[in-house]
Parts: structure tokens; C-alpha cells; sequence
């Protein structure tokens, strides 16, 4: 039932009622569902206020800087939790027991082998190919390897695809990146949690195996929680989008995969670099922050400030913490890194930073501790397209639970109208 009524006056004659509903936070909605059968439509470019669909999963709060999943802060996930349980708060809507958790951890482990033929796939990309053009390959691939378990209408089904790409993102993002080096692939081991597992399977090489730092593992834990699920953005709404037509999950999720590489998505933290790459130097900054001022001049400052965050962004303290904590474990000595932190201190004490809230953000920091792990910058969204994969299914499993219709977004129409063909030799 809806909560009270919106009245929508339209010229001098027509009044329409239509629902609105409250949850239980964020914006008062407007239902426009049954508005076209009066013959009208809305129009909202970006759709950036309609609500495409109801969700219990994410919140957020973008002018108190909140971030909740399933009514926890990001923040207390990121120094109580672990990746894996809260991938198993955002599929199940709850925190685990021990048993729950030991269950799901193990049914996890026990999926991050690929088929082998997999390896032949691989060997069909080009060596120089972006690791993201392979991933979109490999994953959409998944469903004529693991076709055994594709039936939408089956919550088994959906679950154990669920686990499969939980579980086998980190060996596809690892060996995307072995193959691109000229190394051999390394095997996962399940006796290791999922983020040492991961940087087990990016360094070490069958000739060397070397044990993995805690404070690495630590700091790679938290950038996955932090980037785990972020309500409905761009690549969520087209895994629902696809989702919607009955695709098989592994289409799906290649579906997000594809839109968070586009640069305006998921690669804000390489962008940080880029961006460090052309200040080049400290004594560079002040000419660079002069420029970020200029109004008339195209040179942004990445990693400040948030499209949706208006105050602050509650993953960046979390990530700095981290930064400070890598940093200080591998004491590089790298000139990029220390015209990152220069620039950080600049723009945290500048008061024009300030008074506009432009502080640094989660992509500035999970930018510079993958760069001093040693992690390339092309790396860097397939490891964010490997964290936003229970993020995704967690959306898509919510939807198929429910009953649904395949989306179909309208439009405002500005072309032709109905006209007759004329044949070439009168045109």
C-alpha cells in the first residue's frame, strides 16, 4: 500500500494521482509506473532520479557520507569483517554464524580452480591485450565450462553459479595478469584466505614461492570490502538490466564487468595515476593545484571528491589507514608515490579543497597501496571488477527472488516523423 498520495497537475484540465512510498531511509518515491497509460511519460537523462528498482542490500548517503550494507557502516565491515563474510551479509541479508561462515568459506575454496581448458582460451588473446578485454572474454565464457547448474528459476542454481564466480574471479584476474607478463599461471590454494590466495597467485612463480605479508593481505582484504557493492551505479544496474532478460549469470556479470572498465566507472583509481604521471614532479603541484582552480582550465585533480559523496567518502579514511600501513611495511622509496602524499597533505590543509569538501577519496588511496604493491595500473579495475562481483550477484540473486519484469526504459523522441521512401534516382 502506498504511504500517501503525489498529485501531478498537467495543463489547465488534468490532475493525476499517483503513490508514493517511503522507505526505510533515503528519498520520499514517486510511483510513475501506470503514468503512461494517461499518455505521458517522465524524462530523466541518466536516470538520475528514478529508482529503477527496490533493494534491501546498499544504502547510501551521499551528503552524510553514510555507506550501509544490509544496515552495517562500511566502516565497522572494514575493521571487524573479513572479504568472505561480507560477501555472505550481502548475499544472505544477515552476518553468519560460525557454522554458516565455515560452510561458505569452504564451499568457496572449494570452486577457485578453473577447467583447464580455460588455459586454451587464454592462450587465444593477444599477450599485449588489456587484462579487462580478457576478463570480459573469459568470464562471459564461464557458462559453456559450468553449464551444468544455468537454470534461473533454480535458488540452487543461482546459488552454487553464485559461489562459482565468487570464488574463480581471483584465478581468472591472476592468470589474466600471468598471461600478460609471459609467467607460468599459478594454481590456487584453498588452505589460504581469499586475499593472500590472490596475491599468492599474482607474485609467486613455481620456482619461488614466497609467504605473503599480513599487512599486504590486510590492506588487498580491505580494498575488496571497500569496493564489495555500491548500490545501484552504472555496472549494477546493467548486471540487473541483462539480469532482467534471463541471461545466465556468467552473461550477466561479463555484462558488469564491461561497463565498470568504461573510464568514467571503475577506473577512477588508475586515472590517479595518470594524473601523477603528468605532475610529474613535487615541484610541479603548486602549478598543477592553480590549474585545478582555474574554472576555464580541463586539468582535474583524480581522486577528489565524489560524485556521490558530498561530504566525505567513508571508505577513504579506512583506505588511508591502509596506505600508511603499506607504505610504511614495504619503505618504498618511489618518487610517484611521495608526489602522492605530498599532494594529499596540500589539498587536506588548502582551504579551497576544504571548504568544497574535495578530499581525498577511496580511488586515490587503493590507487597509490596497489601501485607500491607492485600491482600494474592495468591491474587495477580488473581487482575492482573482482571485489564488485558479490555485489553484483548479491543484486542479481535479489532480483530473481522477486517477481520481475524485463526493463525497458522509454525515450523522448526528436526524429523523424512517418515519411515516404524515395528511390534512388530521386534522391
Amino acid at each position: 500500500m502506498a504511504d500517501k498520495k503525489a498529485q501531478l497537475t498537467i495543463g489547465e484540465g488534468t490532475s493525476l494521482e499517483l503513490p508514493m512510498y517511503s522507505g526505510t531511509l533515503g528519498h520520499e518515491v514517486i510511483d510513475v509506473r501506470n503514468l503512461i497509460s494517461s499518455g505521458y511519460i517522465t524524462y530523466d537523462p541518466g536516470f538520475m532520479s528514478t529508482a529503477s528498482c527496490e533493494s534491501k542490500i546498499t544504502f547510501i548517503d551521499g551528503d552524510k557520507g553514510v555507506l550501509l550494507h544490509r544496515g552495517y557502516p562500511i566502516e565497522e565491515l572494514a575493521y571487524k569483517s573479513d572479504y568472505l563474510e561480507t560477501c555472505y551479509l550481502l548475499m544472505h541479508g544477515e552476518l553468519p554464524s560460525k557454522e554458516q561462515k565455515d560452510e561458505f568459506v569452504k564451499s568457496i575454496m572449494s570452486h577457485t580452480m578453473v577447467n583447464e581448458q580455460l588455459k586454451s582460451f587464454l592462450n587465444g588473446f593477444r599477450r599485449d591485450a588489456h587484462p579487462m578485454a580478457v576478463m570480459c572474454g573469459v568470464v562471459g565464457a564461464l557458462s559453456a565450462f559450468y553449464y551444468d547448474s544455468l537454470d534461473n528459476d533454480n535458488p540452487r542454481h543461482r546459488e552454487i553459479s553464485a559461489h562459482r564466480l565468487i570464488s574463480k574471479m581471483p584465478t581468472i584476474a591472476a592468470m589474466a595478469y600471468k598471461y600478460s607478463v609471459g609467467q607460468p599461471i599459478m594454481y590456487p590454494r584453498n588452505d589460504l584466505g581469499y586475499a593472500e590466495n590472490f596475491l599468492h597467485m599474482m607474485f609467486n612463480t613455481p620456482a619461488e614461492i614466497k609467504p605473503i605479508s599480513p599487512v599486504l593481505t590486510r590492506a588487498m582484504e580491505r580494498i575488496l570490502i571497500l569496493h564489495a557493492d555500491h548500490e545501484q551505479n552504472a555496472s549494477t544496474s546493467t548486471v540487473r538490466l541483462v539480469g532482467s532478460t534471463g541471461a545466465n549469470p556468467f552473461a550477466c556479470i561479463a555484462s558488469g564487468i564491461a561497463a565498470l572498465w568504461g573510464p568514467a566507472h571503475g577506473g577512477a583509481n588508475e586515472a590517479v595515476l595518470l594524473m601523477l604521471d603528468e605532475i610529474g614532479d613535487v615541484s610541479n603541484i603548486e602549478k598543477f593545484i592553480a590549474k585545478a582552480k582555474d574554472k576555464n582550465d580541463p586539468f582535474k585533480l583524480m581522486g577528489f571528491g565524489h560524485r556521490v559523496y558530498k561530504n566525505f567518502d567513508p571508505r577513504a579514511k579506512v583506505m588511508k589507514e591502509s596506505c600508511d600501513e603499506v607504505l610504511s611495511e614495504l619503505g618504498i622509496q618511489d618518487p610517484q608515490l611521495e608526489l602522492a602524499m605530498k599532494l594529499e597533505e596540500i589539498a587536506l590543509n588548502d582551504p579551497y579543497f576544504k571548504e568544497r569538501n574535495l578530499y581525498p577519496n577511496v580511488d586515490f588511496y587503493s590507487g597509490i597501496i596497489l601501485k607500491a604493491m607492485g600491482i600494474p595500473t592495468s591491474m587495477f579495475t580488473v581487482i575492482f571488477a573482482m571485489s564488485r562481483t558479490v555485489g553484483w550477484i548479491s543484486h542479481w540473486m535479489e532480483m530473481l527472488s522477486e517477481p520481475h519484469k524485463i526493463n525497458r526504459p522509454r525515450q523522448l523522441y526528436t526524429g523523424h516523423t512517418s515519411r515516404e521512401y524515395v528511390p534512388m534516382d530521386k534522391r
